[in-house]
């Protein structure tokens, strides 16, 4: 499957993430690409560092003719997102990633593909290994652990970086230069509860909620899509009088919109149950209709749990999830169509005797942020959780007068002969953190066409690649001379 994609154009640069794909590289498991990354370097007989908490440095001196140009900083993150499909036997810890070519689209079998952010640590790659590109002095940045914490970037120490320029390569539209990004904070509410012994006479059941399209809780929140925690509960509140819950287990990663999700209950009355279930099931399906097409809710019979939370407890949690927001909180009242601030309830765990749920909040205000997860851990603390606040990390605020952005919008317009969108995003961008300890850094993000981030539907545009790839190095030759 990898063969085919080595055989696309530009080959060094589907080669390299060829050759990433195959290096296991999940957040906070980056210790394998870390390595990757520097015998890469070392390689090319480039000056190769990793810092204090896994960031690669790879410093390459301008070509000739370019010594008098803007030193470069080119960033892009190692670590990916690990997502699959429920019926996919995948091993993200030991396999390589299985690529195959569907028209003009890389996909991956089942799985996340990894070309966020991993085809802009293939261009860079390729940049630092040609000897035809003319280009300034290059600081090439390979973060860690952008996906679960951007913790790479805000261990980031001042001083460490020269360049005067950053060129973020995690945009996921070809015709979009990303001035601004959304920051963002977890939340994670846990509880404890006294499980119950399930009575004689109660039967056991399965729900499953599959099929939903997920994707990336900041780029796609505002589409609307079905989230499987907000799904289940409704089902499970639906079902809260003629039912006991003992257990859930749904959804996965903060920044993923969760596709599935499955809970046991039981109860002594299945004929009602299997009624409610299937009327409840038919409205959430024909509602969501129009957007998601494969969605599945299906009930089966299972082995009677032995132990389940008490009504008490089931309702407290019941009620505090469907008070939960989720989805888009505030449009951004300065910036036409973008998301200001939102949430994604990530994940849902209850078993043996513990509840735990995370949640993902996003904002490009500050203090919209914090306003919409104080009104999240109110909800939840009424309900007798205890909730934690972490992993902050702040947003990048958008400069109209970036002497990068001309660079970029005017070499755009002169190779496509048209206007690319200049807009912030929701995402989370490592921008804003590299700015606490580069202020004065100009900086811009831009990439391929890329759908379907964060899900087993990720793919990537292969004209796209061959577009940017022309893009990015006419920008190096047209990066301004030192002041």
């Amino acid at each position: 499957m990898s063969t085919e994609v080595r055989s696309l154009k530009p080959s060094t640069l589907w080669n390299n993430f060829a050759d990433l794909n195959a290096v296991p590289r999940g957040s906070k498991k980056e210790e394998k690409v870390i390595e990757f990354m520097v015998a890469f370097g070392k390689k090319l007989g480039l000056e190769t560092t990793v810092d204090n908490v896994g960031n690669v440095l790879i410093k390459k001196p301008a070509s000739k003719g370019m010594e008098n140009r803007k030193t470069v900083v080119m960033q892009s993150h190692l670590d990916m997102v690990h997502q699959k499909n429920n019926d996919t036997s995948f091993n993200f810890d030991a396999q390589g990633i299985e690529m195959l070519i569907d028209g003009d689209w890389v996909k991956a079998k089942g799985t996340t593909l990894g070309a966020d952010n991993g085809l802009g640590v293939a261009t860079i790659m390729s940049v630092l290994q040609s000897d035809a590109i003319p280009h300034p002095a290059i600081e090439a940045l390979f973060t860690i652990d952008e996906e679960t914490g951007m913790t790479g970037a805000m261990g980031l120490e001042g001083g460490v970086l020269n360049g005067e320029i950053l060129l973020n390569l995690d945009t996921e539209e070809d015709n979009e230069l990303g001035v601004g990004c959304a920051g963002g904070l977890d939340i994670t509410a846990t509880k404890t509860y006294i499980p119950n012994e399930t009575q004689s006479e109660f039967s056991g059941y399965k729900i499953s909620v599959k099929g939903l399209k997920g994707g990336h809780s900041g780029m796609d929140i505002h589409l609307g899509l079905g989230n499987a925690n907000k799904l289940m509960n409704r089902i499970l509140y639906a079902l809260k009088d003629i039912s006991l819950l003992a257990e859930i287990n749904g959804g996965g990663l903060r920044n993923a919109i969760p596709r599935e999700s499955e809970a046991i209950i039981a109860t002594n009355n299945t004929s009602v149950l299997e009624e409610e279930f299937y009327a409840i099931a038919k409205n959430i399906i024909d509602e969501f209709d129009p957007l998601e097409k494969e969605l599945e809710i299906e009930l089966e019979e299972c082995p009677t749990p032995e132990k389940v939370l008490s009504k008490e407890d089931q309702l407290a949690l019941i009620r505090a999830i469907y008070t939960t927001h989720n989805g888009v909180f505030r449009m951004s009242p300065d910036i036409e169509d973008l998301v200001e601030t939102s949430n994604n309830i990530a994940r849902v765990e209850v078993k043996d005797g513990a509840i735990k749920i995370l949640c993902l909040t996003r904002s490009s205000v500050e203090s919209g942020k914090m306003n919409l997860a104080n009104n999240i851990s109110s909800g939840f603390e009424l309900a007798g959780f205890s909730v934690k606040l972490s992993g902050s990390y702040p947003g990048w605020k958008p400069n109209p007068n970036s002497p990068i952005l001309k660079v970029l919008e005017n070499t755009y317009e002169d190779l496509f002969s048209s206007k690319p969108n200049i807009l912030a995003c929701h995402a989370g961008l490592e921008c804003g953190i590299l700015g606490t300890n580069y202020p004065e850094m100009d900086m811009i993000s831009f990439g391929p066409t890329i759908k379907g981030a964060h899900s087993p539907d990720e793919r990537a545009s292969i004209s796209s690649v061959q577009k940017f790839w022309k893009y990015i190095q006419e920008i190096l030759k047209n990066i301004p001379v030192k002041n």
